[in-house]
């Protein structure tokens, strides 16, 4: 399965952007290369010829499956309008054990939506019929599931309002802001819908005073250097020692355009409460409203 995994890293370093042929708008092209076969289980008997057909069934079954709706038609390759990529492999490991290992691209994204490791029983018709029912099923989950979104969730930021903040950041504050940081990154990675994107390597002025509310969206091209689709930064507005508000905003890394925007309006609560209002404002404008 390492060779399977060192090919796959590999095409999404070449991988082509996808061309939709004329006429093909309202289906989505899925290309479907042959899977390799690799059999380590060191068994007497040469079953070369009886994998090779069962292994042609099994790809003619699994691109009949995925071609059989009026959503997807199956092309050649990437330059021929695919949208997806469907790769894989399969390794008898033993007499009785084999696996199976599976990934489906995102073409244009270079991304991958699925990439999964099976396992199944047995070295025969019935066996590996079974095996590409259940493969195919998680395939087209996968097609039909959107890539999660690239997204550069930069350091919460403190605007302090009150009449006479102490100068600089103060540690409490900041331990405080860390632990917002680290809650905001922690749902919307957990939830599906975002891949985070490392921001350590980030550099800038507004990154290192920790003012990128106040830089005019400079934080978009930031997180397009970061390789990121989109950028989230957050503000703590304290209006008093027990009173504070929250607020967010997402941009598009490419153009700069506010995609999302959140603002929990007047709330009551020591520094602590701060983790637990921004995780349920950006769930509740991010995840829970889509």
């Amino acid at each position: 399965m390492r060779r399977i995994s060192l090919i796959l890293s590999a095409f999404l370093l070449v991988l082509p952007a996808a061309s939709s042929p004329a006429g093909a708008e309202d289906t989505i092209g899925v290309a479907m290369d042959d899977f390799s076969y690799t059999d380590t289980s060191a068994e007497p008997a040469n079953q070369t010829a009886a994998h090779e057909r069962r292994l042609s069934a099994f790809m003619a079954a699994l691109r009949r499956d995925i071609g059989a709706g009026q959503r997807y038609r199956l092309v050649p390759s990437a330059q021929d309008g695919a949208a997806f990529k469907v790769i894989g492999g399969i390794q008898k490991t033993s007499t009785l054990v084999q696996w199976a290992k599976v990934a489906v691209i995102d073409v244009g994204a270079k991304k991958l939506v699925m990439d999964k490791l099976y396992t199944f029983r047995g070295d025969n018709d019935e066996s590996w019929e079974r095996a590409e029912m259940f493969v195919s099923r998680e395939v087209m989950a996968a097609l039909a599931t959107p890539a999660p979104v690239a997204l550069a969730v930069f350091d919460f930021e403190l605007e302090d309002n009150t009449a006479a903040p102490a100068a600089g950041l103060a540690a409490a504050d900041a331990s405080y802001l860390a632990e917002v940081t680290g809650s905001v990154r922690e749902a919307l990675g957990q939830s599906g819908r975002y891949r985070l994107v490392d921001v350590g390597s980030a550099s800038g002025e507004a990154v290192k005073a920790r003012s990128l509310r106040d830089c005019d969206g400079c934080e978009a091209a930031i997180a397009q250097k970061l390789g990121a689709d989109q950028s989230l930064i957050g503000v703590v507005r304290r209006v008093s020692r027990t009173e504070y508000t929250l607020g967010f905003q997402v941009r598009d890394a490419r153009t700069g355009a506010v995609l999302a925007r959140g603002d929990s309006g007047l709330r009551m609560g020591a520094d602590y409460s701060w983790k637990r209002g921004a995780v349920r404002l950006v769930s509740e404008k991010l995840v829970e409203s889509k």
